[in-house]
């Protein structure tokens, strides 16, 4: 064990970040980390997977969860991304709850607050957005939410702006237990590159593109090659949608909206892998994957 790991007090541990969809749960990640590892888009249910990204402080070390939307899913996708958020449950040492300043009552957060009545971990009721709402809005919400539920901290905050967001991670350092860093200081998370490419690519499609084609499609990494002599990477990936008429739309006229989705995605995988990208990509149509038990595995969503 590294002499570092064995100082008198340092303090080590998960978090997980749940909330309803388009909460701010990535907005609040990136935020924390001071840097840019979730993707983020003004639709709901942008975040499918588990991020995990780490944080680390002079005396603490901190595991962060960012898990996709929890809510009352219906397709096999969605029934997967609830799945993957409520597991963290289990994995963590506390749990910071996100509910919006703007929409404090929707119906989604009294369904989070029914899954979270076993959790015997601290709860942290983290009120976010709270640019949105003038400010004496805000306390008939933490009055309402602390009648619900004893939670460990009732802390606002604008993840957007970086407003509270000192109290959060004092709060949070305060409730960790004592260990070693469980993470090598320099790594920011576990994600190969390839998903983060994957996902930057995807982040595209969500902002680029309307109704259900965000929803429905799925980046696949054919090939990821680096060539180091010339620092370059080849990125050739695959867009997977559910129908023609998606695919047209995502192609657009004469490839514009596909060339635009790529050239967006290139020039922030450079920024975060720091090398130059060749970005290539196709679009593909598996009909109906999201209710397909067999793609979501290949696929990763199980």
């Amino acid at each position: 064990m590294a002499e570092k790991d064995k100082k008198e007090g340092f303090k080590s541990g998960f978090v997980a970040i749940i909330g309803r969809p388009n909460a701010g749960k990535s907005t609040l990640l990136n935020s924390l980390l001071g840097e840019k590892i979730a993707i983020i888009s003004n639709k709901p249910q942008t975040t499918r997977n588990r991020i995990l990204a780490i944080k680390n402080y002079p005396a603490a070390q901190i595991i962060f969860l960012d898990t996709p939307g929890i809510h009352q899913a219906r397709s096999k996708l969605d029934q997967a991304m609830v799945k993957v958020a409520l597991a963290t449950y289990n994995e963590v040492d506390a749990v910071c709850f996100l509910v919006e300043a703007d929409r404090p009552d929707h119906e989604e957060n009294k369904f989070i607050l029914k899954t979270l009545h076993r959790v015997r971990k601290p709860v942290l009721l983290v009120i976010n957005k709270i640019d949105l709402v003038p400010k004496g809005e805000l306390l008939p919400i933490i009055e309402n939410y602390a009648r619900l539920r004893p939670f460990e901290q009732i802390i606002p905050i604008s993840a957007l702006l970086g407003d509270g967001m000192d109290i959060l991670v004092a709060e949070l350092l305060r409730i960790l237990p004592e260990g070693p860093n469980l993470f090598p200081e320099g790594m920011i998370t576990d994600l190969p590159e390839r998903f983060l490419a994957a996902e930057l690519i995807r982040e595209k499609v969500f902002r680029l593109t309307r109704e259900e084609i965000p929803y429905a499609t799925a980046v696949v990494i054919e090939e990821f090659k680096e060539k180091a002599e010339k620092n370059l990477i080849v990125i050739k990936a695959t867009i997977q949608v559910e129908r023609e008429s998606q695919k047209g739309i995502l192609i657009g006229g004469k490839g514009r909206m596909l060339k635009e989705i790529g050239r967006l995605a290139r020039k922030e995988i450079e920024a975060l892998l720091g090398a130059k990208i060749f970005l290539e990509l196709w679009v593909k149509v598996e009909k109906n994957w999201r209710e397909d038990p067999r793609a979501l595995r290949r696929l990763g969503y199980e």
